[in-house]
């Protein structure tokens, strides 16, 4: 198979860094040894934040990370979270598994935790328990550099900086979990709550909480209430094997599943595009939850949401990532649900020890499209080819992504122009469609030198084997 790719220069698309962003929810695993273990941990930490996990997360150059939820955020109240650790209140995690949560990682951490990835911090507002007030005085505390008393208690906390907040959701699934709200109210409340928002050291960056999966009533009527208030609209939508009730299995899983969970993932093209239609130009989409949703693994708390890691969920990952590119015009910032331990995560802690999830990989590879100019994305050939094709530096960057588990193919792209010697050339592949890494063997899925390629002047040939993700990078002549 053979495709031209053009290079329409006149209508430049940037390829947002935050469509690779992370989300890190106080849920199962997710902050407490995942990735924070405390000062006095005998394993290796900066600040108490687990270095192994930061410096693997480091390679991924993380552009944003949303917290405290998710579900959490909307019963999660600040200030138990600040002031000497052993001060803080234990409190009930009612969103999952009604654990004892003791607070130890609260918003100083959180942005320690940004500092030590270089990432921005996305911030999640409490709507569903929370007020107003309650609201003003975080964002007061985080961001005021003025002689305030919120802004002095995080000078009194050990932090005379204010810190940088770019973006701020107000509320989560506010149409289930979040309140279950109507659109209506919803749109209120918001137009409400993002009234007191202020402003102290830059422009917040405002979310609504949008629909989830093929809610459009709810996009159309937020949109025709709220438009004017707020900068961005979340979608919310996983991918999964059959439905809510019957998930699947992480691992053990036949063909016949693997088709079923990549044809839910591919319905994330439809679901942006018709939501598009249905959202003002001037309002972006922010799809600030997805990625693969199976059965608990067996043994384990089912309300902490740990699930292995598979070359499948590489594939979707890769798939969904081109969606997204397809779209980097209207969608500027995406969310992988979640970083660690939980769902479809980058790694997975066991005690002291990591494992890089193939999820992890995919990453590692598809960052070189950050702020890179788009010229073509997730035109799928035969049914199971999709790609991105970039340019950044006078390089262009094709990421390619076989979805069949059974069957190789040959694709040539024809790009604009001729092509140098390549810079960058790896893949992730497995003979085995549920090959996994786990503590015994943490190397079974990892990146890889790619050499199945040809290139001949303007023509790049490469040949995938089945369920092959690919990332090459050229010099253009």
């Amino acid at each position: 198979m053979k495709v031209k790719i053009e290079d329409h220069a006149e209508q430049e698309i940037r390829i947002s860094k935050y469509l690779q962003g992370q989300f890190a929810e106080h849920l199962g695993h997710g902050i407490y040894d995942g990735i924070w273990v405390g000062k006095d941990s005998p394993i290796e930490n900066v600040n108490g934040l687990r270095s192994d996990v930061v410096n693997a997360l480091k390679q991924l150059h993380i552009p944003v990370l949303r917290w405290p939820g998710g579900s959490y955020a909307d019963e999660y109240h600040w200030q138990n979270g600040i002031g000497p650790v052993e001060k803080r209140p234990k409190t009930i995690n009612h969103s999952w598994g009604a654990v004892v949560e003791d607070n130890s990682f609260g918003t100083d951490e959180f942005f320690e935790l940004c500092r030590q990835l270089g990432c921005e911090a996305y911030i999640n507002i409490n709507m569903g328990s929370g007020t107003v007030e309650e609201m003003v005085n975080w964002i007061e505390y985080m961001t005021a550099d003025g002689d305030s008393y919120f802004a002095n208690l995080r000078r009194q906390n050990g932090h005379p900086e204010p810190y940088k907040v770019k973006f701020l959701g107000l509320g989560n699934e506010a149409w289930m979990g979040g309140g279950y709200m109507r659109s209506g109210y919803y749109a209120d409340v918001y137009r409400r709550f993002q009234t007191y928002v202020s402003e102290y050291n830059g422009p917040l960056y405002k979310i609504a909480s949008g629909p989830g999966d093929d809610n459009f009533a709810w996009t159309k009527s937020l949109s025709e209430l709220a438009e004017p208030f707020m900068d961005g609209m979340a979608l919310h939508h996983y991918a999964l094997t059959n439905n809510w009730e019957h998930k699947g299995d992480a691992v053990n899983f036949t063909t016949e599943d693997w088709v079923s969970l990549l044809n839910s993932a591919r319905q994330m093209d439809s679901l942006i595009s018709r939501h598009l239609e249905l959202i003002p130009k001037t309002t972006d989409l922010i799809v600030d939850e997805w990625g693969t949703w199976f059965e608990p693994l067996a043994g384990t708390n089912p309300a902490f949401l740990i699930q292995q890691n598979t070359m499948r969920d590489a594939v979707v990952a890769a798939t969904t990532l081109n969606i997204f590119n397809k779209y980097a015009d209207r969608i500027k910032m995406a969310n992988i649900a979640q970083m660690i331990n939980v769902l479809q995560s980058m790694i997975m802690t066991d005690g002291s020890q990591i494992v890089l999830t193939p999820t992890y990989y995919v990453f590692k590879m598809f960052q070189l499209h950050q702020d890179s100019r788009l010229l073509a994305a997730f035109h799928e050939v035969n049914n199971d080819l999709n790609y991105t094709v970039s340019e950044k530096d006078h390089e262009y960057i094709i990421s390619v992504c076989n979805v069949n588990p059974e069957k190789a193919h040959d694709l040539t792209l024809t790009l604009p122009q001729s092509l140098g010697q390549t810079t960058y050339a790896k893949c992730l592949s497995s003979s085995q469609m549920n090959a996994h890494n786990d503590v015994a063997h943490p190397d079974v899925v990892t990146d890889q030198d790619f050499t199945g390629f040809k290139v001949m002047d303007h023509d790049l040939k490469l040949n995938l084997e089945p369920m092959e993700i690919v990332t090459l990078k050229f010099p253009i002549k």
